[in-house]
């Protein structure tokens, strides 16, 4: 995929004087689900968030064999912090690509830019989409594909693909994750900002982030946005035709009523999202399938939880499940048999334990999830 980004690990992540988990949420997403492309966190004196990483300084990181330092505070607003400058100056000097999700760029910073170009090192505003994407072209591409959808944003696409693709990699499955927003492109070294893309092109650039594959490799691609928002239908539209899915997951938070930022559009049902977004689809992938959803059920009371799963199910006639509370196998199990692989994978058992055994750090942080 060249024409999408690629980071360079392993990672140390900068926390610096970040004053919150839920302005750590990049950080602590990244330490979840790709501890294996982690050094070690760097952090200010006074900082109190920790991902569980080691401590080091800069030079203590480049020693140990970082190769990006990867920003994973999120303050309000978006912008870089004047405090942190001095450390990212110092990462450069050591060898350092500089990463960022923020909104405001790395590459806007003079200062910045001229020590990458002493230290001959990147500076890598993830939220910059690459150049020369082409425009789709809604061509068959070999290989199999399953695109996370929702009722609305937030409510879950990015932990239900990674949570998908983990599942069928413990099951020694052929696929990838393919991330299309900062976090998720963080969390795999690569990716498409999809939501930074001209609105012309975000189809091709979905179509190059998956592109032809073995029969059986899936990719597993983290959705964007809603069908039912009106401020972001349009990215989720692209995404839809370019990633030609031939499996969809519903993601849904069934207490939410109203669209985000949009309280006179109300949630639609998860058939209605259901039958929405197939239809969509159907323009490129006419064989299209929903296999499942995906249920944030983090505020549901205990006692209510299992049953709105159940209600969920009989409407859709799908496996409903919450992947944090209670793992994906139900979806990968319907995905198989709605498309099975033409060779054997391992016993499911590899998959329960492989989830059984990750932490996800006390449920996804204050029970939210992305």
């Amino acid at each position: 995929m060249p024409l999408t980004l690629q980071l360079a690990v392993p990672y140390l992540v900068f926390l610096g004087d970040v004053p919150s988990a839920v302005c750590a949420k990049t950080a602590l997403g990244i330490v979840q689900w790709a501890p294996e492309k982690c050094v070690a966190q760097h952090r200010f004196p006074d900082c109190e968030i920790d991902t569980g990483l080691a401590d080091m300084s800069i030079a203590e990181a480049a020693a140990a064999g970082a190769k990006s330092l990867v920003i994973g505070s999120a303050p309000i607003g978006g912008a870089i912090q004047e405090n942190w400058i001095s450390t990212l100056l110092d990462a450069m000097a050591a060898g350092l690509d500089i990463v960022s999700g923020l909104h405001t760029k790395l590459t806007d910073y003079s200062v910045l830019s001229e020590a990458a170009e002493k230290y001959s090192v990147r500076l890598i505003d993830v939220r910059v989409p690459p150049q020369e994407l082409p425009i789709g072209n809604g061509e068959k591409r070999s290989g199999k594909r399953l695109l996370a959808v929702g009722t609305d944003c937030s409510v879950g696409k990015k932990y239900t693909t990674l949570a998908i693709a983990e599942a069928l990699q413990a099951w020694e499955i052929n696929c990838d994750f393919r991330a299309t927003g900062q976090t998720g492109i963080m969390i795999a070294g690569s990716g498409m900002p999809i939501d930074s893309v001209v609105c012309d092109f975000t189809a091709g650039a979905a179509e190059t982030l998956s592109p032809d594959n073995d029969p059986d490799h899936w990719d597993i691609i983290e959705g964007q946005g809603s069908l039912f928002t009106p401020a972001y239908a349009g990215v989720s539209l692209g995404l839809l035709h370019g990633s030609q899915p031939d499996a969809i997951v519903v993601c849904h938070d069934p207490l939410r009523e109203h669209i985000v930022g949009c309280p006179n559009h109300p949630i639609p049902s998860v058939q209605t999202c259901i039958e929405t977004n197939l239809l969509m689809a159907r323009l490129t992938n006419p064989a299209v399938q929903a296999v499942g959803v995906s249920v944030n059920t983090s505020q549901v009371p205990v006692d209510q939880r299992q049953a709105l799963l159940d209600r969920l199910s009989e409407e859709t006639g799908l496996p409903c499940v919450d992947p944090i509370i209670d793992g994906v196998l139900p979806i990968i199990d319907r995905l198989l048999t709605s498309f099975p692989l033409q060779t054997s994978y391992p016993n499911q058992a590899n998959s329960t334990q492989a989830f059984a055994n990750k932490t996800l750090l006390n449920q996804a942080k204050d029970g939210e999830i992305a």
